[in-house]
């Protein structure tokens, strides 16, 4: 079961994108983020037709996020417990039931928080704790579990070109990676780097200065596993290539293939 967690940064902009992608890579289920759309105006007719279920929980203009599954998406829900004023559509859930194994999908878009200090990063670090009270209900229930999408966090120096220019800033700020360790602390396996120790893979380079072509890159998109998902996995990458072509979204796939 090869599933995939990809920022596409507007579906009405990338759809077509998305499309060649779907069809070049064939995944079996897609967790997307930053749709940014209403659910009413989510083109999943466009994704049925090629054999995917469709969940969103969208909003106006920002944020959003979708599943796409080959799989029939059981017991959906939407919104990150813990925080009944919390308007952003940043989580959704849901279960898919392979030929080993079921899986519960979590996608999620955690809050970027800049600027840090401030009302922004306070969000951020609060998000971050209910995420972490939502993920030790999964570890509790000891099923295969997956928590993946664009979580800003840019988690160690190695995850970035330029670790320097980020000190400041709310994806690399210590409060920030402390929270991401809370998580991994719960016993989750963050796929990447289960594979993986290098430096220099990363799965967003800005629009701005030429950041691609400078490989001026930063890896925020991960994808975190309770044990029992962790011991199926098979294989992970990230499909750089994808940043290259046209009207890319700044941010590219990441792809769990599970013996599922």
């Amino acid at each position: 079961m090869k599933i995939a967690t990809f920022n596409i940064n507007g579906i009405k902009a990338r759809h077509q994108s998305l499309l060649a992608w779907l069809d070049e890579a064939d995944p079996d289920v897609v967790l997307l983020q930053e749709i940014k759309s209403i659910d009413e105006n989510f083109p999943s007719e466009l994704f049925e037709e090629k054999g995917y279920n469709v969940a969103t929980h969208g909003q106006k203009g920002f944020n959003g996020v979708a599943i796409l599954s080959k799989l029939p998406l059981e017991d959906v829900s939407r919104g990150l417990p813990g925080d009944d004023t919390d308007e952003h559509a940043r989580w959704i859930e849901a279960t898919v039931v392979g030929e080993h194994a079921a899986i519960r999908l979590c996608g999620l878009y955690l809050p970027n928080g800049n600027p840090a200090p401030g009302p922004k990063y306070d969000y951020k670090l609060a998000w971050m704790e209910r995420l972490h009270a939502r993920a030790a209900e999964l570890m509790e229930a000891e099923e295969p579990a997956i928590m993946a999408g664009d979580y800003n966090v840019i988690p160690q120096p190695e995850d970035a070109a330029r670790p320097k220019a980020w000190v400041k800033d709310a994806l690399f700020l210590p409060q920030t990676r402390r929270a991401w360790r809370r998580l991994l602390n719960l016993g989750f396996t963050e796929a990447f780097r289960a594979k993986t120790l290098a430096a220099g893979h990363y799965s967003f380079w800005d629009y701005q200065a030429g950041a691609w072509q400078k490989n001026d890159g930063i890896r925020i998109d991960h994808v975190l596993m309770t044990p029992q998902a962790a011991d199926l996995m098979r294989d992970v990458w990230i499909d750089s290539a994808v940043r290259g072509r046209d009207k890319p979204s700044d941010h590219v796939p990441v792809v769990v293939d599970l013996a599922a």
